[in-house]
């Protein structure tokens, strides 16, 4: 007879780290973009880019290549170092693989 064991794949529940605030406009903002490369980025993000700036007036978005790019080198110290430094008022993190 085979045996199978089931796990619970929910994981936790318990929120230990707030998202960060959110913005009440997106206008007159200057936003970031950070990409790990993966699944389409090279398309999806210019265009997510250039309709952000077609949809709200004074938005600031900065170039894709503004910050390291890949997932080796997004999550270091020095990354968040470089979002910190440039004044950004927010950060889209993508794409999701």
């Amino acid at each position: 007879m085979v045996k199978l064991d089931f796990y619970d794949p929910s994981g936790g529940i318990e929120v230990t780290q707030p998202h960060a605030p959110r913005l009440d406009k997106l206008a007159g903002k200057r936003i970031g973009i950070v990409t790990n490369e993966q699944w389409q980025a090279f398309r999806t993000l210019p265009l997510l880019k250039k309709l952000f700036e077609q949809d709200f007036p004074g938005i600031e978005m900065l170039p894709i290549d503004a910050f390291p790019q890949g997932n080796a080198l997004i999550g270091e110290e020095d990354t968040a170092k470089l979002i910190k430094k440039s004044g950004v008022d927010a950060v889209i993190v993508g794409n999701a693989a």
